[in-house]
């Protein structure tokens, strides 16, 4: 703790800002968020550098702010390595399925590297961090594009609801900017647009079809699965249009032991 008082210490000082200073653009800072927890007093300030006081998370964001400071750096000063929230969230045994953010480093999607242990993969999962069992083959779907568009998503392995154009396991890139259910346009089951939803009961994922107040999620008839109706928008969400899949030609469960 007293390293990273140095650290911070050391950044005020390069920037040639003295106690006073920092106190003053603080105090513009709480003002602007309108929140005082944002402030930081002259006495605490020479806490945190000297007698390795722990800043409040407000008064790190403060700090990060005035000395042009990358926060999650500032995080990892302090033992806290928030790049690692995604793998230590998948540590964490939930029993719904559950979406998880995309962390970026410099604009562009990173991947923590996770074990095969770190996700039920049975269940179709939201899991945009999750894509170390892929390499980098997802992520040159979206290098070049604005990472905030897209998420990423996990196809269960008791999934077979579009087997066989996804596969159980696959992991699909969903376009958010693309969430109006299509009517038409489409020569074949493989032009038809597959959207990834949100339900109370979890996610989907389906072809749609939109008709007033229903929404209908088709799944592929190679699955012998029912359509499921939802009123829409009250009980179902359109995430986005799958866009890309990377998927794995074998799987660990055969189609036909599907109970």
């Amino acid at each position: 703790m007293d390293r990273a008082g140095e650290k911070l210490r050391r950044a005020r000082e390069r920037l040639k800002l003295t106690y006073r200073d920092v106190v003053e653009a603080s105090q513009e800072i709480a003002k602007r968020r309108g929140n005082s927890d944002y402030l930081i007093p002259l006495s605490r300030l020479a806490d945190i550098e000297n007698s390795g006081r722990v800043p409040t998370i407000f008064r790190l964001y403060t700090m990060a702010a005035i000395y042009r400071l990358d926060l999650q750096e500032v995080m990892r000063w302090y033992g806290v390595p928030a790049e690692q929230l995604p793998v230590d969230a998948m540590q964490v045994g939930l029993e719904g399925t559950h979406p998880i953010p995309l962390p970026f480093s410099n604009g562009h999607p990173a991947a923590p590297q996770l074990p095969d242990t770190a996700i039920d993969l049975t269940q179709t999962t939201s899991v945009s961090q999750l894509i170390g069992r892929w390499g980098k083959l997802p992520l040159s779907l979206v290098q070049a594009s604005d990472g905030r568009q897209y998420q990423y998503a996990l196809v269960g392995s008791d999934d077979w609801s579009m087997f066989p154009i996804l596969r159980p396991g696959s992991l699909i890139l969903i376009d958010q900017s693309r969430r109006k259910v299509a009517r038409g346009g489409w020569l074949n089951e493989f032009d038809r647009p597959i959207y990834f939803l949100e339900h109370r009961a979890g996610f989907a994922c389906g072809w749609c079809t939109l008709d007033a107040s229903r929404l209908v999620v088709q799944p592929h008839p190679s699955s012998e699965q029912r359509p499921q109706v939802f009123a829409y928008p009250d009980e179902i969400d359109v995430i986005g249009q799958v866009i890309g899949a990377a998927m794995l030609l074998e799987s660990k469960k055969r189609r036909n032991s599907r109970p």
